[in-house]
């Protein structure tokens, strides 16, 4: 358990946000962006509409059934504010050069360190090109890496985390590489984590990468919950309150029952997902107990009541033996900002081969952010594994084609991907390759992605039952494919919601879910057809999903879910 004692506050994010997004959008693809054209703004039979699903969501915010609250998603809450933390280092004064001459990672983490032992602050990288042939790390709470801007500062990385690390295998068995879905070239992580994580993989131990260490045995209880408690709950009652203070940060644990109800509830508790095939999922089964990160907003011992930072994303029921306890230490309010992390061009690996020439990965991160930077030439661009309430904002991907350009994964919850852009391909797809998009598994859940521009790629919903996340106000060329082993379970959860989305090419996989992904919504989206990759649902029976304003994206109010649930929620 780890303490801040003063939760952060919201803020409204800004129209002027949203406005440079969608000119972007019109640039990028060729004048298509998901707000209406002018001349339908005036047209009186393509005025903008508010379906009913928005209506009733503001009249059951916290527990409605397709659509889930992530109003605050993002860095403390979803402030889009971050903090500006005075320089306490410049990078050249520890021996970086600007010139790509030599390696500049070992002077980087110096002058990191400097930061860290200064109780944070920000380490300043001017303008210049910078080669990294290590790891860069960011494992002190409150330490910013700030460049000049992604268009003056350059970091080039010449060597893949295999040669640096060592072959990283999958727990799951086979000769997967576990690069191609985890660890960064600047990777924002608990220092103890950190070491336990590289000190596993070089042993060939291969870790699980949560909230609970490498055995996921690195918690102790605090006390478990003394009443049930229902999704959309603000507060539990707990048996002792003792141990808990403001702004502690904690993690709910829920265990499933003998005939997995905690996954059917995940699922939405539909009829279907009480006939399908639970037990042979070994690798989704893996995943449970389900673990939520949250925090204490304020402990009232009289009534052995708990105040939360967020609501609950599921039921609490005694059969799945609720309890809170503590997590490895998080990374807190540490960021990357202004840069682009460059790679020399290697031909992409093939699928599930990567070497890992991976970007930015922000692991077992907690209000930590990412802002204006570009990712080029990599097999992985941004990776979120175990992080919550971080935001990613301004980034881009871009250069020979990535596996995974956003990757969201290993009980991933309540981030914000703002303002992104996957650029196209600048190389043809090598042959056994996979493209696939915006990534989301592994029970991870409340993650928004908003104000997109896609000119390749797809929702890639990964199996793993991730559930309860939001796509909303986003242009793609739907191209991509999703992955995921048959024994991850599911490809989707209850409460997926794609609100607002124009796809360039009609393709309808992954995109049109109204058939497939239980309790979920599909609003104002383009007109698709299936082909490519097709899904069947993994449920039989009624889903219980909703659709509106089909072929109509940009005549919905509101435009954008994120920013109307922050307004109102």
């Amino acid at each position: 358990m780890t303490s801040d004692r003063q939760p952060g506050r919201r803020a409204v994010l800004g129209g002027a946000v949203g406005a440079a997004a969608t000119a972007a959008a019109s640039t990028l693809l060729g004048g298509t962006a998901s707000a209406a054209p002018a001349h339908r703004a005036q047209d009186p039979a393509h005025l903008a509409r508010v379906p009913a699903l928005w209506r009733e969501f503001r009249a059951n915010p916290y527990a409605h059934p397709q659509i889930p609250f992530v109003g605050r998603a993002g860095r403390a809450g979803g402030d889009s504010r971050f903090p500006r933390r005075p320089v306490v280092a410049d990078v050249r004064d520890f021996g970086a050069l600007p010139d790509g001459s030599a390696d500049a990672a070992p002077a980087i983490n110096r002058a990191v360190e400097r930061a860290a032992l200064l109780g944070g602050g920000t380490v300043r990288i001017p303008p210049g090109t910078y080669r990294l042939d290590d790891v860069v790390r960011v494992g002190h709470d409150n330490v910013v890496l700030r460049g000049a801007g992604s268009g003056r500062t350059t970091l080039l990385g010449t060597r893949s985390l295999q040669e640096l690390i060592g072959w990283y295998g999958s727990r799951y068995g086979g000769n997967k590489s576990a690069w191609s879905w985890a660890g960064g070239m600047i990777w924002l992580s608990p220092a103890d984590r950190y070491r336990s994580l590289t000190a596993a993989i070089r042993s060939a131990a291969w870790p699980f990468e949560g909230w609970t260490g490498n055995r996921r045995d690195e918690w102790r209880t605090l006390s478990p919950l003394g009443r049930p408690a229902r999704q959309g709950d603000w507060h539990v009652t707990v048996a002792d309150t003792s141990p808990f203070r403001r702004g502690d940060r904690v993690l709910l644990r829920l265990e499933d029952d003998a005939g997995h109800g905690l996954l059917r509830h995940m699922c939405g508790d539909i009829a279907g997902a009480a006939e399908y095939t639970w037990d042979d999922k070994t690798k989704l089964t893996s995943y449970v107990p389900y673990e939520w990160p949250c925090r204490i907003a304020e402990v009232e011992p009289r009534h052995r009541r708990l105040h939360l930072d967020r609501p609950l994303p599921l039921d609490a029921r005694p059969e799945w033996r609720p309890q809170l306890t503590t997590l490895v230490r998080p990374l807190v309010g540490a960021g990357v900002e202004g840069l682009t992390l460059d790679f020399v061009e290697t031909p992409q690996s093939e699928h599930l081969l990567d070497r890992g020439y991976n970007g930015v990965a922000l692991q077992c991160a907690w209000d930590c952010w990412v802002d204006d930077v570009t990712v080029n030439n990599a097999d992985n661009g941004f990776l979120l594994v175990a992080a919550k309430a971080c935001t990613l904002r301004g980034t881009t991907v871009s250069g020979r084609g990535s596996h995974h350009p956003y990757c969201c994964r290993e009980g991933s919850h309540d981030n914000l991907v703002d303002t992104f852009t996957i650029k196209r391909r600048t190389r043809p797809a090598p042959a056994n390759t996979q493209l696939h998009g915006i990534n989301v598994e592994g029970l991870s859940s409340h993650n928004v992605w908003t104000r997109g521009v896609m000119e390749m790629g797809t929702f890639d919903t990964h199996r793993g039952l991730p559930f309860a996340n939001v796509r909303t106000d986003i242009t793609l060329d739907n191209v991509g494919q999703h992955g995921g082993d048959a024994s991850a379970g599911p490809l989707y959860g209850a409460r997926f919601t794609h609100w607002n989305v124009t796809v360039t090419n009609g393709r309808a996989g992954l995109v049109k879910i109204d058939g497939i992904a239980p309790r979920s919504a599909t609003v104002a989206i383009s007109t698709v057809g299936e082909f490519g990759q097709i899904d069947v649902p993994d449920f039989t029976g009624d889903l219980d999903t909703r659709a509106d304003l089909y072929g109509r994206p940009g005549e919905v109010r509101p435009a954008n879910l994120y920013d109307a649930q922050r307004s109102t929620g």
